[in-house]
């Protein structure tokens, strides 16, 4: 069997190199806290059992998080990590609301996680790899920390394979854009269809691939999710970022919400995001 100790990265070096694209707006929140283990995690929910310890890597608001915990009770710990320390205070709040006892919150660098090895029965991230620096690196640690026989799940979202109704000039930039900002910021924004050959290039070799798609088609899921865009296009860190790095004038991201509005409007829109999913194996 191979020694995946051997490479481990030194904790005292992490290489999270690549700037957090979306950063923690309240427009960001918003989008996350709507996450839950169904819509976001489906395809790992038959691996979940009571008494299972679980790593939930970048877990943002916690949503997800405290909904993995309701699924390993009784007996069983979820600890989230996340490298923003303010919104594990957001976390917290929520696991607190749901009454919920067996999760635990530290900060975490995902290309040096300060755990020993084979700590965890599953490690799971949530549109984590498209952001960090390293992402063959990020898995291979997320690899040592999970036991032999346990699961690694990894769900990214592949931004070039997004679509939608009626066809928008101002939506087409706002996608040019964001890819732009987000390569610009060292991350991968289409980091759905790279999962298996990341996976592969961290070591993995028992890999099931599936793909998974949020869709808003109703008059509530346009209104909120095109709102929820057009709030993050002129007040997020993504935003910022765009004009500061020179992709966008001062004025354009004010001219890329309005187009997301007006979508938003049409009786006939529909809007699909495509996820590429791994389960691999240790």
């Amino acid at each position: 069997m191979t020694d995946r100790r051997a490479t481990r990265p030194e904790l005292s070096t992490p290489r999270e190199t690549a700037v957090y694209t979306h950063g923690h707006h309240e427009s960001v929140l918003r989008s996350h806290r709507w996450r839950t283990a169904e819509n976001s995690a489906a395809y790992l929910l038959p691996e979940l059992r009571p008494g299972q310890r679980v790593l939930d890597v970048g877990c943002g608001p916690g949503t997800i998080s405290a909904d993995l915990a309701a699924r390993v009770a009784p007996g069983g710990l979820v600890v989230a990590v996340d490298s923003a320390p303010d919104v594990l205070d957001t976390a917290k709040a929520v696991v607190d609301e749901r009454s919920l006892d067996n999760v635990e919150f530290a900060v975490a660098d995902v290309h040096a996680l300060d755990f020993a090895d084979d700590s965890f029965d599953v490690v799971h991230a949530h549109q984590v790899l498209q952001h960090v620096g390293d992402p063959v690196r990020a898995l291979r640690e997320m690899r040592r920390v999970c036991r032999p026989g346990g699961v690694v799940a990894v769900r990214d979202s592949d931004y070039g394979a997004f679509t939608w109704f009626p066809a928008s000039p101002g939506l087409d930039r706002w996608r040019e854009l964001y890819r732009r900002v987000a390569r610009s910021n060292g991350g991968e924004p289409d980091a759905g269809r790279r999962l298996v050959s990341w996976a592969h290039e961290a070591g993995f070799t028992d890999v099931t691939a599936s793909a998974g798609v949020w869709c808003f088609a109703t008059p509530d899921e346009r209104a909120w999710w095109s709102g929820m865009w057009a709030d993050r296009t002129t007040d997020s860190g993504y935003a910022r970022r765009a004009v500061e790095l020179g992709h966008a004038t001062h004025e354009e991201p004010a001219t890329i919400a309005d187009a997301w509005r007006a979508w938003g409007t049409q009786d006939d829109g529909w809007y699909a995001v495509l996820h590429g999913e791994i389960l691999c194996r240790v």
